[in-house]
């Protein structure tokens, strides 16, 4: 397996957009409001790369992961880190993450900032073994109540 950066020359970004959309489905229906991997389209992703620094993860030449990230004045938040349903648990994620965290480094920012859902434990959990630390809650437009959990990571 190898993790490589987007660059102007990747053309699989409807492959990419089944990758994250399979991916993301196990929140459906446990996660309120649902998530905006629905709202992607092939040139929206296009775009995002364009805009973000991105990467991912194959295995031979099957697309199994990616993450998208952004820099901000003092981290790199880390979004739609997503492993194919087969693929989970064989180290892509690590790999992803380390590529975002190499990423930090050369832009000299101190920390991986991510968000992951209220409802999902298993991510937090996750994150946690990874070295991240909750930092705060909120709540997307609409909601009283929190839905999102931020958690960081010094690199």
């Amino acid at each position: 397996m190898k993790v490589i950066r987007i660059d102007g020359h990747f053309d699989r970004f409807e492959e990419l957009l089944a990758l994250i959309r399979a991916s993301f489905a196990y929140m459906d229906g446990r996660i309120d409001p649902p998530s905006s991997a629905h709202a992607l389209t092939p040139e929206t992703l296009r775009r995002k790369a364009e805009d973000e620094i991105a990467f991912v993860a194959l295995a031979e030449r099957n697309l199994v992961g990616c993450v998208f990230c952004k820099p901000e004045p003092v981290c790199l938040y880390v979004g739609k880190l997503a492993v194919a349903p087969g693929s989970q648990r064989k180290g892509a994620g690590r790999m992803l993450l380390a590529a975002a965290e190499e990423t930090a480094r050369e832009l000299k920012l101190p920390a991986l900032r991510l968000q992951t859902r209220i409802e999902l434990s298993e991510n937090r959990a996750t994150f946690a073994a990874w070295g991240f630390v909750e930092t705060g809650r909120s709540a997307h437009a609409g909601f009283t109540r929190p839905t999102s959990i931020e958690m960081r990571k010094v690199v």
